[in-house]
């Protein structure tokens, strides 16, 4: 049996390829009734390293079955990214939003709604001046 790093690269490719296809990236689309549907879409994320050697015998004898000593990692990560919803003629993207990680990002994310509360705030002193 022959070991080799490109036949154990070639072989865990194909294996991610199975894994992971088309159907993987847009999804199975989801009838949801009343002509409905919803799609989903996901990034997928793919990480392979490896290495290998052959060692050497000091007899012929073992020298012909040619040892070798390797290994093969990989990993895959599926992330959703937005759902199309088609409903009769319209189609329209939800995206699927990633959490906040940083306080500036949060503060980005709350922004609107801190300006609405502020213009209603600043409207509702107004009017009560006006009166």
């Amino acid at each position: 049996m022959n070991h080799t790093i490109s036949e154990m690269l070639t072989s865990s490719m194909e294996k991610l390829q199975k894994m992971v296809d088309v159907n993987t990236i847009i999804g199975q689309p989801v009838n949801l009734g009343d002509g409905m549907t919803v799609v989903p879409i996901t990034k997928v994320h793919i990480g392979v390293g490896g290495g290998g050697t052959d060692f050497a015998t000091k007899s012929a004898l073992s020298a012909k079955k040619d040892p070798f000593g390797g290994g093969l990692g990989a990993g895959v990560s599926i992330d959703p990214v937005a759902f199309l919803v088609v409903s009769g003629s319209s189609v329209r993207m939800l995206p699927v939003a990633e959490p906040a990680s940083t306080t500036i990002d949060r503060i980005v994310e709350q922004a609107p709604d801190l300006l609405d509360k502020l213009a209603d705030f600043l409207d509702g002193k107004k009017a009560k001046k006006d009166e």
